[in-house]
């Protein structure tokens, strides 16, 4: 349980604002469930909707006062964790370094992607790690869900990818042009339902831009399922969800050189499928 005293800041703003203010590292989902099951109350009194607050109002949410990081590894040098969906990166680096007295992340997941993340514990793991990423001595697999049946069971995707910072979004285009960059993304079909018209599929990343995946599947005419950004908005709401169908499953050490982190050689970390991979 926590108690919170709303300050002027949030005067006739939205109790959703002040919740994510108050519970970065807690997806907005949770604050709806929360909602639902009336475990948020303000001055005494238990609420249902996301109604305005005022200055001085007490709002208790019953509800964890730290994230549920599930740790799949830990040693002396690094540190791998299941990121849930709904939280930055750098939302959970700022929790983890409450706990630790070195941690930094080694490569990113966007916010509303599950999956496997790597930490350095100390400065020569992260400069390894780093080394070993842009040596692709550590491989990633990746699942989603996608729209419609692929045109292979197995297939490598080429073109290039252009970052627009300002909007926060990517473009693809097939051929070069100025200020893209090349693009590889490797795909292979694990499961396919007629009757729903999706396809599960297992991902290889060659290269790994901002939203690649995403945006590289959306523009072959396959978006992710649940996607915002990319995606078909009518088709999400169909099957509710919020967050595109993409988890970041596998990871694996094909480490080439001898030095600190060799022990980690040819080891392989898995998570399960998140519940919502169920649909399929």
């Amino acid at each position: 349980m926590k108690t919170l005293i709303v300050d002027k800041k949030f005067d006739n703003k939205k109790l959703s604002s002040f919740f994510m203010n108050c519970f970065e590292y807690v997806p907005i989902s949770v604050f709806y469930k929360l909602l639902r099951k009336k475990d948020i109350r303000i001055n005494g009194k238990r609420v249902h909707e996301d109604i305005l607050l005022h200055t001085g109002d007490e709002v208790v949410v019953f509800i964890q006062d730290k994230p549920n990081i599930p740790i799949v590894y830990e040693d002396d040098n690094i540190l791998i964790i299941n990121k849930p969906t709904g939280i930055e990166v750098t939302v959970l680096d700022d929790f983890l370094k409450k706990t630790y007295s070195y941690v930094e992340p080694c490569h990113r997941l966007d916010r509303n992607t599950q999956g496997l993340i790597v930490f350095a514990k100390n400065s020569e793991s992260l400069n390894i790690i780093l080394d070993c990423f842009k040596k692709h001595e550590i491989v990633k697999h990746y699942a989603c869900i996608v729209l419609g049946s692929m045109p292979k069971t197995i297939d490598t995707l080429n073109s290039y990818l252009f970052k627009d910072s300002k909007k926060s979004t990517v473009y693809i285009s097939d051929v070069p042009q100025k200020g893209y960059l090349n693009i590889t993304t490797c795909y292979k079909v694990l499961k396919y339902s007629m009757e729903k018209d999706l396809s599960l599929l297992d991902i290889e990343l060659k290269t790994g831009r901002t939203h690649q995946i995403r945006a590289h599947l959306a523009h072959i005419g396959h978006p992710i399922l649940g996607d915002g950004k990319y995606g078909i908005n009518a088709i999400n709401k169909k099957f509710k969800l919020k967050a595109q169908a993409l988890c970041a499953y596998n990871l694996k050490f094909k480490l080439s050189e001898k030095n600190l982190l060799n022990y980690l050689n040819d080891m392989e970390f898995k998570i399960d499928f998140p519940d919502y991979f169920n649909l399929l």
